[in-house]
């Protein structure tokens, strides 16, 4: 075993039979009394290395709390320095790290570029250079950094979005010629559809850094004189491509660049005249922070997408905005507003026909999508109130599913955990692992990160049932997918 890997417990203690057999069965009550016993550790060095409390560790040490929560399962094996291999698990990010400390290259991009109102075109250029090139040289060791930033939140972001409401500022800085015309613009703007394809399907993973490497040379053509309506369509495949960053560094668990590539996205669309998509990069960054546990943020900045975008969008836009609206007012526990908002959506969307002239980016907000969307809502209520929500829930993710197929990528693999998840709250056992196992079938098919994490969620309702072989079966086929 590497040196580099030790941490509070060193050789002479994870190679002992009895912790490698505890750690395999992830009995951590014995885990944290061997630990205790033979690595020397109190109690309390324990709670804090694994960021739990102390009468959390007497609790488990004690038997009287089993460790079920795939993050506390990650939270002990990151705190203790436990190789992943030991408790089934990947290898942890710290085990990829060097020994000798070095510079690295930009862990976080660096500060965002003065939120001067009016915004200037070529500042965004010049940031998304910056950005870009940044993110395609970090390491592991930066990466791991980057996965522990937190987004911006509050008026730190909101306040850094203002400009999106007022006009963009002239440019007159003379620039070298460029000499791109529209056959070109046209094949970048395909590139960006499929790139958008690829994060719809499979998530993030390495095929972000090739939708980076576009953006990069997106970026140097702007950096030239192209012609008028060259440039603004080029600004418009800038947002897309930022856009598609943003949720594949999202779906990898880099929040903070997500959020950075969120904002370059909005001011490229804001550069590029498009409303529309502006409004949707809006929508993004509110469904991060919603998954982030920060609903007012989200429905401030849904506000912010409908009052600059109202008479831009269309009625699948619309749909999908107000989706965003009823999904932070669940997030707040305001029932009411939650079913206003869901209505609104389901009106425009009846609104919007098969012939409409609306952008591709929103032609995947069908019905399949509204009932998926609403499904995960009442889901996130369910959990509360199991009783009353559990069944509207898995009522309307079955619809989701019966819409759309396998194709889907990773919406059919969130569906399918939601079910999982509707079928145990109603107690129906059987029913949760048959679900479960279906799940973990489509989770196979994507490198979702978030999809994994949705996974990690649905972990704890497999423990407790010992007497269930389909339980256990579930159970095996989540930790075993989630270790890899």
């Amino acid at each position: 075993m590497d040196a580099t890997t030790h941490g509070l417990l060193g050789p002479d203690v994870l190679d002992r039979e009895d912790v490698r057999r505890a750690l395999a069965e992830h009995d951590f009550a014995a885990v944290f009394a061997l630990t205790k016993k033979w690595g020397g550790l109190s109690q309390n060095r324990i709670a804090s290395a694994c960021r739990l409390t102390p009468g959390k560790v007497s609790t488990i040490t004690s038997g009287r709390h089993r460790v079920t929560s795939f993050d506390v399962i990650c939270r002990i094996a990151d705190g203790l320095r436990i190789p992943g291999g030991l408790l089934g698990l990947a290898p942890r990010p710290w085990e990829h790290q060097r020994n000798t400390e070095q510079q690295c290259p930009s862990e976080s991009p660096g500060e965002w570029p003065s939120d001067e109102i009016p915004w200037r075109s070529d500042a965004t250029v010049e940031w998304a250079e910056h950005l870009t090139r940044s993110d395609l040289v970090m390491d592991r060791r930066a990466v791991t950094r980057a996965l522990a930033a937190s987004a911006v939140t509050g008026a730190a972001l909101l306040d850094s979005l203002e400009g999106w409401l007022v006009p963009g500022a002239a440019v007159a800085a003379p620039r070298r010629p460029g000499r791109l015309g529209l056959r070109d613009v046209e094949e970048l703007e395909a590139t960006a559809r499929a790139f958008r394809k690829w994060d719809q399907q499979y998530g993030g993973g390495l095929r972000r850094k090739a939708v980076l490497g576009q953006l990069v040379e997106v970026a140097a053509t702007l950096g030239e004189h192209q012609a008028d309506d060259v440039e603004v369509r080029l600004h418009c495949v800038m947002a897309q491509l930022s856009g598609t960053a943003a949720t594949m560094a999202w779906d990898s668990g880099l929040h903070r660049q997500a959020q950075d590539y969120y904002r370059l996205a909005l001011r490229a669309a804001h550069a590029g005249g498009d409303v529309a998509f502006g409004a949707n990069i809006l929508a993004g960054m509110a469904r991060q922070m919603l998954y982030c546990g920060h609903a007012d943020d989200a429905l401030q900045l849904i506000n912010l997408a409908q009052e600059g975008a109202r008479y831009a969008i269309g009625p699948r836009v619309r749909a999908m905005l107000h989706t965003r609206e009823a999904w932070a007012y669940a997030a707040q526990g305001r029932q009411a507003g939650f079913r206003r908002a869901t209505a609104r959506a389901e009106e425009a969307l009846s609104d919007a026909g098969e012939g409409d002239d609306e952008p591709y980016w929103i032609t995947y907000f069908d019905k399949a999508e509204l009932a998926g969307v609403t499904g995960g809502r009442l889901l996130d209520l369910a959990r509360s109130d199991p009783r009353k929500y559990a069944d509207q829930a898995a009522a309307d993710i079955r619809t989701a599913l019966s819409l759309r197929g396998a194709e889907a990528g990773r919406s059919h693999a969130l569906d399918r955990i939601g079910l999982a998840e509707c079928y145990f709250l109603a107690n129906d056992v059987a029913g949760g692992a048959a679900e479960a196992q279906r799940a973990v079938e489509a989770a196979r098919g994507t490198q979702s990160a978030r999809v994994r994490a949705q996974l990690g969620q649905l972990y704890p309702y497999t423990v407790g049932h010992g007497a269930s072989r389909s339980v256990r079966r579930a159970r095996d086929s989540i930790r075993g997918l989630l270790a890899n």
